[in-house]
C-alpha cells in the first residue's frame, strides 16, 4: 500500500478581495477549518457542480508542482490560463516524496497529447515521449482509448495521481477497466485523489469520499452519497422517475 505522500493541504493565506472563490463553499471551509486531511490510498472529490471540487483538486495538483492543464510535473505548456489563484493560498504537507505524478484532467487530455507531439518533434533523435503512452499518438485514438492509453502505459506506480472527472471520457464497461487500473496503482505503492461525479468510481474498497455541498466538506459514506442514493433510485424503478420528471 502506499506510504500516502500527501497528508493534508493547509490554508495560510488570504483570498485576493472580490475573487469569486469567496463565494465556494469549499473556500470557505478550508477558511474556517485551516485545513483537509488526506489519509488513504484513493481519496474521492464529489459533489453538485459548482461546489468547487474541480477547482480545490487543481489548486492541488499546482501547489504539488503540476500543470494546471495536467500533464507530469515536467509539462509547462499553457493553451488557456484560466486556473484560480486558490493554489497560492495552499501549503501541502506531504510524508514522502514520490518517484512518479501525473495530473490528468479529462476535459483537456486533448491539449496534454498535442504538447506530447511537439515535444517529440522538438526532441529530434531523442526516443519519443509517445512511447511512454503506449507507442500510438493519443490524437489518433478516441477520448477514452487515450485516456486509458496513458494511464495503462505512462502511470508506472510509486506516484501521487490526481484524476479530474475522470467517468467524462469512458463508458460504463471503461469504469470498470479504470477502477483495476486505480487498484494496479494502489497496490504498486500510489496515492489518488479524484474529482468525480461516477457512482461506479466511488465504490473502490477502502477510499475516503469528501462531499462537498452548500455547507461545506463532509467525509462520507459510499451508500449516504448522493450520486448513489440518485443513481440506485433511478436504477430501482426507471419507469417511476420518468414519470416525476417528465409528467407522464
Amino acid at each position: 500500500m502506499s506510504v500516502g505522500y500527501l497528508s493534508e493541504i493547509v490554508f495560510e493565506n488570504q483570498i485576493p478581495e472580490g475573487s469569486y472563490l469567496q463565494s465556494l463553499p469549499v473556500v470557505r471551509y478550508l477558511r474556517d477549518h485551516t485545513c483537509l486531511a488526506f489519509d488513504a490510498d484513493v481519496t474521492f472529490l464529489v459533489g453538485e457542480n459548482g461546489t468547487g471540487k474541480s477547482t480545490l483538486l487543481e489548486a492541488i495538483a499546482v501547489a504539488c508542482g503540476f500543470n494546471p492543464e495536467g500533464g507530469s510535473r515536467n509539462f509547462h505548456f499553457s493553451t488557456n490560463a484560466t486556473h484560480s489563484e486558490l493554489h497560492a493560498c495552499l501549503r501541502t504537507v506531504k510524508r514522502a516524496y514520490p518517484k512518479d505524478g501525473y495530473f490528468l484532467r479529462a476535459e483537456s487530455l486533448y491539449n496534454v497529447a498535442t504538447n506530447i507531439e511537439e515535444l517529440d518533434r522538438e526532441r529530434g533523435c531523442l526516443p519519443p515521449l509517445t512511447e511512454s503512452y503506449g507507442g500510438k499518438s493519443l490524437h489518433r485514438q478516441s477520448h477514452g482509448e487515450s485516456f486509458l492509453a496513458l494511464v495503462q502505459n505512462r502511470l508506472g506506480g510509486q506516484g501521487l495521481y490526481l484524476f479530474d472527472e475522470p467517468e467524462a471520457a469512458l463508458s460504463p464497461m471503461r469504469q470498470l477497466t479504470l477502477l483495476s487500473e486505480i487498484d494496479r496503482l494502489v497496490k504498486a505503492g500510489s496515492q489518488l485523489i479524484i474529482a468525480t461525479h461516477s457512482p461506479m468510481l466511488m465504490a473502490y474498497p477502502g477510499a475516503c469520499i469528501y462531499e462537498l455541498s452548500d455547507a461545506g466538506i463532509a467525509k462520507v459514506a459510499y451508500k449516504d452519497t448522493e450520486h448513489y442514493r440518485m443513481t440506485k433510485q433511478f436504477l430501482d424503478d426507471p419507469e417511476r422517475m420518468m414519470k416525476y420528471l417528465l409528467d407522464f
